[in-house]
């Protein structure tokens, strides 16, 4: 018991910025660091020496699930506290991610892995997502832009960005809860497609084409965007908002040139997804309990594929810290919901969910990961506008 209360030492001496006071499982106490403690860590119970040094994201992650680790504090500034340590594991999933196996997403797991995710339920999203049904990441044009009225900003922001004209056909690949395609179509008067391999996001937007009366210009399909190509019209505009997260490096070549297959000549396309510096895999906890199947792109993989494809790059902007506010939104509305989450998942679920949130809100303030949007057309295209100014009128 001493040598590994001596491991868990040495283990936080290293991981946090700041001063953590320590409760151990025998009840002993200890303050890590200098000056009042910030956090506390408490550990309810042992946890595996040989599993934290082989995988702490996978060690840690289930303890916490599982009550056997847990904090008081504020769970976010917690782990943004070992962010901000650039020496500590969460800084260093490369290392990690080389004894990751990792298999391809063929559609049929495309299928299964998205709907364990977005099938938990829209009652469940409904809770803590704002009114449009949003899960991507917001647009904040001033700080104190409510959620509901970030997602529309980000809704607008896109569309103006597509140029979009009266009469062009828009597919929207992963089109979520539908809200993009139902606002193109009523702005715009464009024909849009969306697909989804989430059930219940299908049964939303079909429920939402009907009752804003767009049955004429707006379809939904339950299908994989591989099973499109070849299959439908070439569309002059296509949209893909934190889509390409799900698809698994392999099938980034295949989803590049899928996008190019299906635009038309000069035809304008935005990519919006999170973005690595580095290419390594996403940890393990993730994978197995939050995104199966997922993988986080590096900017020059996605730039490298879009010449390979002849699609040029026209515009590349930032959105980190938007999904930062966006995540701590949801993380708080969890919080707020609890009583309602607690009618439909158990306490595992709800540490699971609660450290999933705030994990990838300081991830996105002091951590490993941005958030992209790419502006990229097939061939040239001279009629994009020469500025920005048209997307802040």
């Amino acid at each position: 018991m001493k040598l590994e209360k001596m491991f868990f030492h040495k283990f936080l001496e290293v991981l946090f910025s700041d001063t953590v006071k320590v409760k151990y499982w025998d009840g002993n106490e200890e303050k890590i660091g200098e000056g009042k403690a910030k956090f506390e860590v408490i550990f309810n119970d042992k946890i595996s020496k040989k599993e934290t040094l082989r995988d702490p994201f996978m060690s840690l992650g289930e303890a916490y699930m599982d009550n056997v680790l847990d904090f008081k504090g504020n769970l976010r500034e917690i782990l943004e506290s070992i962010y901000k340590n650039k020496d500590s594991f969460l800084n260093d999933v490369g290392t990690f991610s080389k004894l990751y196996k990792v298999i391809p997403n063929t559609i049929k797991k495309s299928k299964k892995n998205v709907r364990y995710h977005y099938d938990l339920g829209n009652d469940f999203y409904n809770l803590w997502l704002d009114k449009t049904m949003t899960y991507s990441c917001a647009y904040f044009k001033t700080p104190e832009d409510s959620l509901y009225e970030a997602q529309v900003n980000k809704v607008q922001y896109i569309l103006k960005k597509l140029n979009l004209k009266k009469g062009q056909r828009l597919l929207d690949i992963g089109c979520g809860w539908g809200a993009l395609i139902i606002e193109a179509a009523k702005q715009y008067g464009v024909h849009a497609v969306g697909i989804t391999l989430s059930k219940e996001q299908y049964d939303k937007v079909n429920q939402r084409i009907k009752e804003n009366h767009l049955e004429d210009k707006v379809e939904v399909r339950l299908e994989d965007y591989r099973e499109l190509v070849g299959k439908v019209d070439k569309f002059d505009r296509i949209v893909s908002v934190g889509m390409i997260e799900h698809l698994g490096r392999k099938n980034l070549k295949i989803y590049m040139e899928s996008v190019k297959s299906m635009l038309v000549q000069g035809g304008v396309a935005l990519l919006h997804c999170i973005t690595a510096q580095t290419e390594s895999e996403v940890n393990q906890w993730t994978k197995k309990y939050i995104f199966p199947g997922g993988y986080i792109p590096s900017i020059r993989e996605l730039v490298s594929l879009m010449a390979d494809n002849d699609l040029h790059l026209v515009d590349a902007e930032s959105l980190r810290l938007h999904y930062y506010m966006t995540l701590k939104y949801w993380a708080e509305n969890f919080e707020n919901a609890l009583d309602e989450v607690r009618e439909m998942k158990d306490e595992k679920f709800i540490r699971m969910w609660r450290l999933y949130l705030n994990g990838c809100a300081a991830s996105f303030h002091y951590g490993v990961i941005d958030i992209h949007q790419f502006l990229i057309t097939n061939g040239l295209n001279n009629e994009i506008p020469m500025t920005r100014d048209h997307l802040y009128k």
